[in-house]
């Protein structure tokens, strides 16, 4: 069940304050997933890995679905503009998992294999202890505004740091043991959470509490979240 916050609970004040912090967690989440996309695909490329394109190819996702709150959270009235940055998280989420989906079954069927890459080992290590501290705290941020494409964001980068632990095991496995099909079926784990994470923020599906800035009250409803 979808739950939705009244922003008529949140002072201006607090409102404001709520708004300028998710757009500073905007603004931290695309500078890393930029930087982190180019070390991704660039290794993926380079190693032929499906897992390390896709975990690239999933960071643009993450960069697009940033830029999409924070079009949103730049109008007077953010509300007005929450669908349609749902509906651009949504498509770029069957984008990213039609495209990988693709490139293992590629690999799966020997037209490709993947090689080792200690790059991606890094890099995957390394998102798997950053992005679940960023999608807390836009996860808190956008519950309390009443936001769903904040929330659904959040869930997209939580998203992220599993795709990482994915990505990373695959890898792994691949390097220690050259068990190569270890990658693709790293790459459709990404596929089975790009879809489910989709079908939700087209729905407009997200979990969210509504909490009143002015007396701390919490209203708790029935809800799907993960």
């Amino acid at each position: 069940m979808t739950t939705t916050a009244d922003p008529r609970l949140l002072v201006p004040a607090r409102r404001l304050l709520l708004q300028r912090r998710i757009r500073l967690i905007v603004a931290v989440t695309i500078t890393y997933n930029v930087i982190e996309a180019i070390v991704a695909i660039t290794a993926g490329t380079v190693a032929s890995s499906t897992a390390l394109i896709g975990f690239g190819l999933d960071s643009i996702v993450e960069v697009l679905s940033a830029a999409a709150i924070a079009w949103q959270f730049a109008a007077p009235d953010p509300e007005k503009r929450e669908r349609l940055a749902l509906r651009v998280i949504a498509v770029s989420f069957f984008g990213l998992a039609a495209y990988v989906s693709v490139d293992a079954v590629l690999t799966l069927t020997g037209i490709r294999e993947p090689d080792h890459s200690p790059v991606g080992i890094v890099l995957a290590a390394v998102s798997l202890a950053v992005m679940p501290f960023l999608s807390l705290i836009e996860r808190r941020t956008g519950t309390e505004l009443g936001s769903a494409s904040a929330v659904a964001d959040s869930k997209q980068t939580l998203v992220c740091s599993y795709l990482s632990a994915a990505v990373l095991v695959g890898l792994v496995l691949n390097l220690a043991f050259g068990w190569t099909w270890a990658d693709p079926v790293a790459g459709l784990v990404i596929v089975v959470f790009a879809v489910r994470e989709g079908l939700e923020a087209w729905r407009g599906d997200a979990c969210k509490t509504p909490v009143s800035a002015l007396t701390g009250e919490r209203r708790v409803e029935a809800c799907d979240c993960c």
